[in-house]
């Protein structure tokens, strides 16, 4: 299940993590590597603990904890690091095709990843075709990330986007621990979170 619900900023500003993969490495003796890839496109982690700063912050993180079950419900995040999307070419028109996915494309030295863009924030889309924005005939799913257009654009128009996107996660533990240190200080070992694919 995932809620479409965003994990309080004040919190996630203070956050620790990002984009990892998996890589299984074989040595030889000689010292060469094999190594293979596991996953094609990066799953982010991160640690929410040192973003609970204040009493306010604790009860809003023991609500939202309670709240999603523990690791049984999905949610939105936002990653301070990574949460926007410019001039980010989605595709070229061809007469027929009207849905567009979201995407962010991050390249350098001559290689790319590109991401699907599933929870962008309500509002923040500005669509554009040859770098004209489009203010009717199109609208955007919140939920997918899909980009829908009334009319199909024309045959080999650009069509790029703006926009800001919240990360889908999960909590990556069914307990939240925490000491008192002195009269109403608590501290928190780790409260990790991780991106979900959906």
């Amino acid at each position: 299940m995932f809620c479409d619900v965003r994990f309080p900023d004040d919190i996630s500003y203070g956050s620790s993590g990002g984009p990892g993969y998996s890589t299984s490495i074989v040595a030889t003796e000689g010292g060469h590597e094999k190594r293979n890839a596991r996953w094609q496109q990066a799953r982010a982690r991160y640690n929410v603990a040192h973003g609970v700063k204040t009493r306010a912050q604790l009860e809003a993180l023991l609500a939202f904890f309670r709240a999603r079950k523990g690791r049984a419900h999905g949610f939105r995040f936002k990653d301070w690091s990574d949460f926007q999307g410019t001039a980010q070419p989605l595709g070229t028109g061809d007469g027929n095709r009207t849905d567009f996915p979201l995407v962010k494309t991050y390249s350098s030295g001559g290689e790319s990843e590109i991401r699907l863009i599933r929870k962008p924030v309500a509002g923040t889309v500005r669509v554009y075709v040859n770098g004209a924005l489009v203010q009717v005939g199109v609208s955007v799913d919140s939920a997918t990330g899909i980009v829908h257009f009334t009319a199909a654009p024309a045959n080999g128009t650009v069509i790029t986007a703006d926009y800001e996107f919240d990360v889908p996660v999960r909590f990556d533990t069914d307990m939240l621990s925490a000491s008192l240190d002195a009269y109403g200080v608590h501290s928190w070992m780790d409260i990790p979170l991780v991106e979900i694919r959906v």
